[in-house]
C-alpha cells in the first residue's frame, strides 16, 4: 500500500486550489495505472479494471461504491461485463485535487482485499 493510499480526503471547496502541472506530474507517479483524461475541459483521473465475469466487476464496483461514500468523494464507476471503469475528479472545482489522486491509490488497494 503506497503512502497515498493510506491518506484521507480533505474538505474541499469551490476555491480550493486544482493540483498544478508540477504536482500532476509528481502524484502519477504513485498511481502509474491511472490515465489523466479531459473531458469537456475537465481534468479527470480513469482507469479500467478487468475481471472475468460481471459478477467479480460487480462485487469490485460495489466495494469502490463503499469506498467512495466513507470518504463523501464519489467517482463515476461504470460497470460492464468483465470490466469497471472509475474515473476520479473533484466536481467542486472542475479538475482535479489531491482527494483524487488519494482516491485513485485507496481505490487500487480494493483488488489487494
Amino acid at each position: 500500500m503506497t503512502a497515498l493510499a493510506q491518506q484521507h480526503c480533505e474538505a474541499c471547496r469551490a476555491d480550493a486550489p486544482r493540483v498544478s502541472d508540477e504536482e500532476l506530474a509528481a502524484l502519477m507517479k504513485d498511481i502509474p495505472d491511472w490515465t489523466p483524461v479531459a473531458r469537456d475541459g475537465v481534468l479527470q483521473l480513469e482507469r479500467e479494471y478487468k475481471f472475468k465475469n460481471f459478477k467479480l466487476a460487480w462485487a469490485f464496483a460495489d466495494k469502490v461504491a463503499e469506498l467512495a461514500e466513507s470518504e463523501f468523494h464519489h467517482p463515476t464507476i461504470t460497470l460492464e461485463w468483465g470490466k469497471v471503469t472509475v474515473t476520479w475528479w473533484t466536481h467542486a472545482i472542475h479538475g482535479l485535487h489531491r482527494n483524487d489522486f488519494i482516491m485513485a491509490a485507496r481505490t487500487d488497494t480494493l483488488l489487494e482485499g
